[in-house]
């Protein structure tokens, strides 16, 4: 599975433009049938509201875009919320932005406007994140590589999960599944061929605020 961008968790941010409310509602999803269950919930939930209007793209090599202004003047708020998300190049997302009408009108520039910023807002709130997947190794070497082991992997980019000590060091870490090749011959300059690194299967994961996440591999 190729690395794709899109939202860490369900999220809610809300903005105010000329007294109408914009309550954006973000979820990460990775079927239609859950974009739709989500819409449905809110639109219970907002059921008093002058509008709920959505986007979402979900799939990687095939992607599916719908979007719906929900009454609003044609291309003012559903495809503004799709945009965003095209510009922010995010999959297996759905957006709902629920406006409560204001008194004023907004005019189609600051329909879109608005739309867009509730949109950004709520993707903010839920946290970007991208998804790649990701071997993990187990590397046993003496305490002379370690420090070659810590440099080379801070210069390249690998991620060292853990580190244990004992009679050898033992090192566990994650490397991006395209750069396979690379590492592996990295390590084999670096020790003269001595390292025996052992793979130890791969993993769809994500990083936020210097946390690892784990998560299945589904369907691109």
């Amino acid at each position: 599975m190729k690395a794709f961008k899109t939202v860490y968790e369900r999220a809610e941010a809300e903005i105010i433009e000329k007294k109408s409310r914009f309550i954006a509602t973000v979820l990460p999803v990775e079927k239609e049938e859950e974009a739709e269950a989500f819409l449905a919930e809110l639109r219970k939930k907002y059921w008093d509201a002058s509008h709920n209007v959505y986007a979402y793209r979900i799939g990687l090599s095939k992607t599916v875009e719908r979007f719906s202004d929900d009454g609003e003047p044609v291309h003012t708020a559903g495809m503004p919320i799709l945009s965003v998300l095209r510009k922010e190049e995010l999959y297996n997302v759905c957006v709902v932005v629920t406006r409560y009408f204001g008194g004023t009108l907004l005019g189609t520039g600051g329909l879109v406007r608005a739309y867009s910023a509730a949109a950004q807002a709520g993707l903010t709130a839920a946290g970007i994140i991208c998804k790649e997947t990701y071997l993990r190794y187990h590397i046993d070497m003496d305490y002379t590589m370690l420090g070659k082991m810590q440099y080379s992997a801070a210069n390249a980019g690998w991620t060292i999960l853990n580190t244990e000590y004992g009679t050898q060091v033992g090192m566990d870490l994650l490397i991006p599944k395209d750069e396979r090749d690379a590492f592996l011959k990295a390590l084999a300059d670096l020790s003269d061929g001595r390292l025996a690194p052992e793979e130890q299967g791969s993993v769809l994961a994500a990083q936020k605020d210097g946390v690892w996440h784990y998560y299945e591999q589904g369907e691109e």
